[in-house]
């Protein structure tokens, strides 16, 4: 049975290109190719792709709010991002919409038909350079997590565990010998050093992540 293959991509030549590459590969059917997202939802409906080759870059809808939207309507449909970009944002704002996979567009031809197997087998393929980025962005979020609890000090910690246990500003105050202000301060800062924006944010980052 063929890969049914969908390409969204506004760059004509390269679509007629890779309309050829997929349909005169063995195992490989082109059953639409389309120059924009702005009538996504029925050409993929029309199409019935098992596997969407989606450009990042196109006018109307962008290929990132493409894939949240194939996503949302057909979850089953896999999707592998192709693009020239390798920008840190547009990769991460892809595979958090849920690409399974991401090429840049000087991928050797055979690679692109493995890439697209591979999606539709359940991997994520990348480009080594995209792997590579990845990879740095979840090490040095993985760093700046651990580094967010340890900048906190001793009294913001105190103040947090105080947070935890259900205290009000009135008797932390009184806890820790300082004013409601003070208290007031010290959280604004817990929820700046945490990337909070509310005590529950805080309490449940400090629970799961053990930080008091």
């Amino acid at each position: 049975m063929n890969i049914k293959v969908s390409i969204f991509d506004d760059n004509k030549n390269l679509r007629d290109s890779l309309f050829q590459l997929i349909n005169g590969s063995q195992g490989f059917t082109c059953v639409g190719a389309f120059p924009n997202c702005n009538e996504l939802i029925s050409d993929i409906y029309k199409s019935d792709p098992d596997v969407v080759l989606m450009d990042i870059e196109m006018p109307g809808i962008s290929g990132i709010e493409a894939v949240h939207l194939i996503k949302e309507k057909f979850p089953e449909v896999k999707i592998l991002m192709e693009t020239i970009f390798e920008e840190d944002e547009k990769v991460f704002a892809s595979i958090c919409n849920g690409a399974e996979g991401y090429i840049l567009k000087n991928t050797p031809p055979s690679l692109i038909l493995e890439s697209i197997k591979e999606v539709y087998d359940g991997g994520a393929p990348m480009t080594p350079s995209i792997a590579f980025k990845v990879l740095k962005m979840f090490r040095s979020q993985s760093l700046h997590e651990r580094d967010t609890s340890s900048n906190l000090t001793s009294r913001e910690k105190e103040i947090l565990s105080c947070l935890v246990d259900g205290m009000s500003y009135k008797l932390i105050a009184e806890k820790c010998f300082i004013s409601i202000d003070t208290v007031g301060g010290h959280i604004r800062n817990i929820y700046e050093k945490m990337h909070v924006h509310s005590k529950g944010e805080a309490i449940s980052k400090a629970i799961k992540r053990n930080i008091v």
